[in-house]
């Protein structure tokens, strides 16, 4: 009678065995079953989410299917309910167990925004203002607001004043840490030049150096003859010759700028207009790459007071306006021509 007993209780001890493998079984292979997610996928896990919200959210988003092997596999894994809030990025074959692994690191999607040099600061908002997943402390902010945000030393316009290059952010990231990022690697790279820069140059401040530089910024791409163009309007300051450039116009002009300046936009006043104004605008009129910096530091050594468009991307610098006239001559009917093939 025992004997058969012990038997029935060694049976069912092994069916439960067996079912409790099999079911440990299943749940390690859904574990390692992909995610739905043909193309890659950001998914936002709020603060506070437990093992039940996660699964309706993944539910939700149609990233799993409804069953009872993600609950299981939280209780058979302890360690894979450690998960984080934050944004996440998934990616095609990623598997449960990895998606799980991966809020459990705490290791965000990381996005990028690229700040071009040339580009002015109404540019760079509207760029922050598209770019994804940023919260927005400063719109419909003015320059000189945006400076204040940033505690900005030199300057009470922060317009020149951000460093051009591609930033990586996670999910909100606020558009004012990002600028104050810019802010703060200009700075040190403007005070680094700064104190490296060539003797005897017509600039008062840090300011007078950056303002240089983003003029020289819009006038060429080229950075092999960005200290030639330097040396023009530094010449021109030396002899007090106004600087003439047309884009501290067009920055002046604001909103009303078009496409094209005339004659009567090269005459109207502004605080910006060089063809107007002697010496320097009072601010940068755009954000310099670092080469326009360092050409604004360190300008070529030449008599140039003049340049002009050569048609090939580059330009014809000379030293006198005899010369300057002939060099346009030939600008315009190398462009005649290109406009009659």
């Amino acid at each position: 009678m025992k004997t058969k007993k012990t038997k029935l209780i060694i049976a069912i001890l092994v069916i439960i065995i067996g079912l409790i493998t099999l079911a440990y079984y299943k749940v390690e292979r859904y574990a390692d079953r992909p995610l739905n997610v043909k193309n890659e996928t950001i998914f936002t896990l709020p603060a506070g989410t437990g093992r039940v919200g996660l699964e309706s959210l993944l539910v939700e988003s149609k990233l799993i299917q409804e069953n009872h092997f993600f609950s299981w596999l939280l209780r058979v894994e302890p360690d894979l309910s450690h998960f984080k809030a934050g944004t996440y990025r998934f990616t095609a074959g990623m598997t449960v167990r990895q998606m799980l692994e991966l809020l459990e690191s705490g290791k965000e999607a990381q996005f990028s925004i690229r700040f071009v040099e040339g580009f002015t600061l109404r540019e760079w908002m509207a760029v922050l203002q598209n770019a994804p997943y940023i919260k927005h402390q400063l719109a419909d902010k003015n320059g000189e607001q945006i400076a204040e945000a940033l505690q900005m030393k030199e300057t009470k316009n922060a317009e020149g004043w951000l460093y051009p290059d591609t930033y990586l952010y996670t999910a909100g990231t606020t558009d004012l840490s990002l600028l104050q990022r810019a802010h703060q690697r200009m700075e040190k790279t403007v005070d680094k030049i700064w104190q490296g820069r060539a003797d005897s140059l017509p600039y008062k401040t840090p300011t007078d150096m950056l303002t240089m530089a983003s003029i020289i910024e819009k006038e060429t791409a080229i950075k092999d003859e960005r200290s030639e163009v330097a040396s023009v309007f530094i010449n021109r300051l030396r002899i007090g010759m106004r600087l003439q450039t047309d884009p501290t116009v067009i920055y002046g002009m604001g909103e009303n700028y078009h496409g094209s300046i005339s004659k009567k936009d090269l005459e109207t006043p502004t605080p910006y207009n060089t063809y107007v104004i002697s010496g320097l605008p009072p601010s940068p009129i755009a954000m310099p790459s670092e080469s326009s910096i360092e050409a604004a530091a360190h300008p070529a050594k030449t008599a140039y007071l003049y340049f002009v468009a050569n048609g090939q991307g580059g330009h014809t610098f000379t030293t006198n306006l005899d010369s300057h006239n002939k060099a346009v001559r030939v600008y315009r009917d190398l462009m005649k021509s290109k406009n009659e093939k």
